[in-house]
């Protein structure tokens, strides 16, 4: 269902156990991310109206995840502010294409993966955190997630054939699994 060709290492629940704080505050940078990331696309392909309603939808559901994690910062007494970036967004947008319609179509794949690894991710986070608020916050989370990442799948086939999406959704899960196999040493959502 996530077109993912790999499940998150152990190594990342240890970054979390020892790191909750940053992986929160990395949390409400990616809701962030994945609302101007929906915006862009916006801009990038407004004239395609089909998508555009679609997209959104994804942007405002993106900004209310983002505002819902800063009042759990809040809650927490955690401040939020600036953080170095972790590796995994830049890396992925490294492979989109530079021409068009292949550079559409590797522009919705990614943002797909991303929004399937953060379903993984909110998936391990509700099974593993003992703290209960914070586990149900994350199991709240999983079906949007999962389904900004079959949207961005169908989106990318505007621009491309069923069997071209395909193709290229296994060749990007498939860097996106090495990505995530050499992690990042920085505690964040995506390490």
């Amino acid at each position: 269902m996530l077109s993912l060709q790999s499940e998150s290492r152990q190594r990342w629940l240890h970054q979390v156990d020892e790191n909750l704080a940053d992986i929160l505050i990395d949390h409400a940078h990616c809701e962030k991310k994945a609302a101007a990331c929906a915006m862009n696309l916006i801009m990038a392909y407004v004239d395609h109206p089909e998508l555009v309603d679609e997209l959104v939808t994804i942007v405002n559901e993106e900004l209310d995840h983002f505002q819902q994690v800063l009042a759990l910062l809040d809650k927490r007494n955690i401040k939020f502010g600036r953080q170095q970036a972790g590796g995994y967004g830049r890396q992925l947008n490294d492979l989109v294409r530079k021409f068009e319609p292949f550079r559409a179509i590797d522009r919705f794949l990614v943002a797909s993966l991303i929004e399937a690894r953060s379903c993984e991710r909110f998936a391990l986070l509700r099974d593993h955190v003992a703290d209960k608020e914070l586990a149900e916050f994350y199991g709240s989370l999983f079906e949007s997630e999962a389904r900004h990442h079959t949207t961005y799948v169908r989106m990318a086939k505007v621009f491309g054939s069923e069997e071209q999406v395909k193709e290229r959704l296994e060749e990007l899960s498939a860097l996106e699994a090495e990505i995530v196999y050499r992690g990042d040493a920085l505690p964040r959502m995506h390490s």
